[in-house]
């Protein structure tokens, strides 16, 4: 099994798309990127810890590339929006790839490059491609939260269409 983690906003709605890909071992919220270690919800909230709402992903490579994790990245979320996805606001919802390899490294910067090339959103791509750092799973109530509560989705449409 191998280990991806990405920041696409609110880590509820992020959580879920991961979640029902067919290879996807599990699937936790949590918080990287930041200091102090082990912050709470209501910490990262304040924007002064620098963490971002991250989904850590475990895949199975034979059943699901990681660039097919990158295709799903890039389609849940508005990658242009510098720390703001939708009506949330603040560092913590910044569109970040945080790498766990040097594969994974490369294969993200080429998706990102391959993005802004495609023109597909209208504006300059401003995900951050960053080294993993700690990770630190959120609290219980927001782990499959959508999920728990019926909910299919809390992301708005695609920029791109």
């Amino acid at each position: 099994m191998k280990k991806a983690t990405f920041g696409a906003g609110c880590f509820w709605g992020v959580e879920l798309a991961f979640s029902q890909q067919y290879g996807v071992v599990s699937t936790a919220a949590g918080y990287s990127g930041g200091t102090p270690p082990n912050p709470t919800y209501e910490l990262v909230c304040t924007g002064r810890t620098n963490h971002a709402e991250v989904v850590e992903v475990e895949y199975d490579p034979e059943k699901i590339p990681y660039a097919t994790l990158l295709d799903l990245f890039w389609s849940i979320h508005d990658p242009t929006t510098l720390n703001r996805q939708g009506p949330d606001i603040g560092t913590q919802y910044r569109s970040v790839i945080f790498f766990h390899d040097a594969e994974q490294e490369t294969a993200a910067k080429t998706a990102k490059e391959g993005q802004q090339r495609s023109r597909r959103f209208k504006r300059d791509i401003v995900t951050e491609i960053a080294p993993a750092q700690a990770f630190y799973r959120a609290e219980e109530y927001h782990q499959r939260y959508l999920e728990k509560r019926g909910m299919g989705s809390c992301h708005l449409p695609d920029p791109g269409d």
